[in-house]
């Protein structure tokens, strides 16, 4: 199997990453993945490139595969990954064009397997444990700070923090239930931010979310509310630039080997039952 040291997975908008690319298909004992994994190398680190929604956009929210998504990308040697995802904003200052690098997730989910160890036996056999990991900071810090780094690099001066609520989906929210979030101080809504993230801790994978502002969402605003096409226009208008932002924040990633963060550390103390990939 081919290796990787970093990798991306793509959201609304964002299909394609790398131009010079090897594509390759990965098993998992989660299923499929969302579509083909996408090799390729960014200032000589060896990158895999997943589209969350598959290349053509076929999987809402609720159904992506998100555990095979990130089995799939350890199994290739992922030990770092960055999830750029389209977000709304929940204050009038996070207007479309807002680039946001959250440190904290609340999860408004309702029906997603959210976790690894869940006792159920894989198809070899292995039954894996319970495990419960720390979860208080969801966020790698090391990939956190090389994100923002990078966007400011490029002038783009981004929110350096603040709270990513992650809804069921695939529908909007109501404009109450936007007003809700929004008193509740957090900073922007998006869909696909969780499991992916505490799924990631689980493998022992650093994960850092950059989340894109395409609208204010119903609740913060007057009018129609958002449309899937406003979100995937505003998004067409920066791809170009957050994948600017994305090649130096890959580029600025320590080696695997070197982690120090607690990402890298997530199991210890812990029997798994199963054997990580």
């Amino acid at each position: 199997m081919a290796d990787a040291e970093i990798g991306v997975i793509g959201g609304s908008g964002f299909y394609s990453f790398l131009d010079d690319v090897t594509e390759i298909t990965v098993d998992t004992p989660y299923g499929s993945p969302s579509d083909s994994v996408f090799l390729g190398e960014i200032a000589g680190r060896q990158v895999a490139f997943l589209p969350r929604h598959g290349r053509d956009h076929r999987l809402p929210p609720h159904r992506i595969n998100y555990r095979a998504n990130l089995w799939a990308l350890r199994s290739l040697g992922v030990r770092q990954v960055l999830g750029p995802c389209a977000v709304g904003g929940l204050r009038p200052e996070y207007g479309p064009g807002t680039l946001l690098v959250p440190d904290q997730l609340v999860d408004r989910t309702k029906a997603r397997t959210q976790t690894y160890f869940d006792g159920h036996p894989l198809p070899g056999g292995d039954i894996p444990n319970v495990v419960h990991l720390s979860f208080a900071d969801p966020y790698c810090p090391t990939g956190r700070q090389a994100a923002v780094t990078a966007a400011r690099g490029r002038d783009w001066e981004p929110v350096d923090g603040g709270t990513l609520v992650v809804i069921e989906g695939p529908r909007f929210s109501t404009r109450a239930e936007s007003r809700w979030h929004a008193a509740q101080g957090w900073s922007v809504v998006g869909m696909t931010g969780h499991p992916e993230a505490v799924l990631a801790r689980e493998l022992s994978l650093c994960y850092t979310s950059l989340t894109l502002v395409t609208d204010l969402d119903a609740g913060a605003e007057a009018g129609d509310g958002v449309s899937h096409e406003e979100v995937l226009q505003v998004f067409a208008q920066n791809v170009g630039r957050l994948r600017e932002v994305l090649f130096d924040a890959v580029a600025a990633l320590p080696d695997s080997a070197d982690r120090d963060c607690l990402c890298a550390d997530a199991h210890a103390g812990w029997d798994l039952g199963i054997e990580l990939p």
